[in-house]
C-alpha cells in the first residue's frame, strides 16, 4: 500500500511539473544573478529555486516567470561538526553538487563534501517541509567513500522509479556511476549499490529521468572546472530497468564506455555539465566565453523524438 501511495505521489508531481512549465522556446533567456556550478532546480509555489556548489550550498530564487534570478541565503551558515569526521581535508563549508527533490510531501536535499581529485568523500542529507520557510534539518551522513574504495561518493541524485521506490545515483571518476535503493522512511541506503556506467576518461554527475517505459541516464564526461578551456559535455543512455544496463543509441553499454553525446556546448557556452534533469527540463552550468569563462545557469526544455531519444 505504501509503494502504491508513493507511486501516485510521483506521478502527480510529474504531471504538475509538466503543467506549470512556461510556454517558451527550448532555451530560457535568463537574467539577474545566474552564477552557478552543478545546479539542481525545484519549483515551489510560483517560484523556482536553484541549489548549487559553493559555500554552505548556494541558493538562487527566481521571479514568477522563472527568468530573473536573485541570490538568497545559503543552507549551511557553518559546517556541521560531523563533516570533518569523514572528510578532514575539506575546505571550510565548501559543499558540492547538491540535488533537490520532493518525495512523500517533503523536500530532500542531498549534497557532497570532498577534496578535489580525491575519493575521501561523503554524501549528506538535509530536509525541509518547504524551501520558502528556510528551516532545514541536518539528516547526517548518507554514504561515504575512502581510499579503500574504488568509487567516489559525490554527485548524488535522487530518482523515484515507476513503482514509487526512491533510489540514489552517485559517483565521479574511479569505477564510475552507482545506484542504490533508499529506505523511503529514512531516505538512506538499504542494500548494496550497483554499477550503472563506467568510462576510462572519467564520468560523473548522474541524473536519471523516467519516460514511456525507459529510464534515461544523463552524465557528464571529460574536463570540468577550467573555464573556457573546459571540455565537459553531457551524454545519455537508457534502460528498461533503473539498475541498467543502460545503452546508447548505437546499443553500446554505458558500463563499457558508451553514451550518446547530448550537449557539447557552443562558441559562447563552453563545457556544459553538472546537469539536473526532470519536469521536462535540462538544467546545467556552462562557462560563458563572453564573460571571462564564468560558470552560469542554463535551463532548456527537453524535446523527445519519435525514436524516444531526448534533444533540445
Amino acid at each position: 500500500m505504501l509503494v502504491t501511495r508513493f507511486r501516485r505521489q510521483a506521478l502527480a508531481a510529474a504531471a504538475l511539473a509538466s503543467a506549470i512549465l512556461p510556454a517558451t522556446a527550448a532555451h530560457w533567456a535568463l537574467t539577474g544573478d545566474v552564477g552557478v556550478h552543478d545546479p539542481s532546480i525545484l519549483r515551489e509555489g510560483d517560484r523556482w529555486y536553484t541549489f548549487s556548489t559553493g559555500q554552505g550550498i548556494q541558493v538562487l530564487q527566481s521571479d514568477t516567470s522563472g527568468r530573473h534570478w536573485t541570490r538568497v541565503p545559503q543552507i549551511f551558515l557553518s559546517p556541521p561538526s560531523w563533516w570533518r569526521t569523514y572528510v578532514p581535508g575539506q575546505k571550510t563549508n565548501d559543499v558540492w553538487a547538491p540535488d533537490v527533490h520532493v518525495f512523500n510531501n517533503k523536500v530532500w536535499l542531498y549534497y557532497s563534501i570532498s577534496t578535489f581529485g580525491k575519493n575521501t568523500s561523503a554524501i549528506g542529507l538535509a530536509s525541509a517541509n518547504r524551501i520558502g520557510d528556510g528551516r532545514w534539518t541536518d539528516n547526517g551522513l548518507v554514504l561515504r567513500s575512502t581510499t579503500a574504495n574504488d568509487y567516489n561518493a559525490i554527485d548524488p541524485h535522487l530518482v523515484v522509479d515507476a513503482a514509487g521506490q526512491p533510489w540514489l545515483a552517485f559517483g565521479s571518476f574511479w569505477s564510475g556511476l552507482k545506484i542504490v535503493r533508499l529506505n523511503p522512511s529514512t531516505m538512506k541506503p538499504t542494500g548494496s549499490h550497483v554499477s550503472i556506467a563506467k568510462r576510462s576518461g572519467g564520468i560523473e554527475a548522474p541524473a536519471i529521468t523516467f519516460r514511456n517505459g525507459y529510464y534515461y541516464l544523463f552524465a557528464s564526461i571529460d574536463k570540468c572546472c577550467d573555464g573556457v578551456n573546459s571540455t565537459y559535455k553531457v551524454i545519455v543512455g537508457r534502460s528498461r530497468s533503473i539498475t541498467g544496463p543502460y545503452v546508447d543509441k548505437a546499443g553500446r553499454r554505458m558500463l563499457d564506455g558508451g553514451g550518446t553525446l547530448f550537449d557539447a556546448g557552443n562558441a559562447q557556452w563552453r563545457g556544459p555539465g553538472g546537469q539536473d534533469v526532470g519536469g521536462g527540463l535540462m538544467v546545467r552550468h556552462a562557462y560563458d566565453a563572453a564573460d571571462n569563462g564564468r560558470p552560469k545557469l542554463l535551463i532548456s526544455d527537453l524535446a523527445w523524438g519519435s525514436d524516444g531519444w531526448p534533444s533540445y
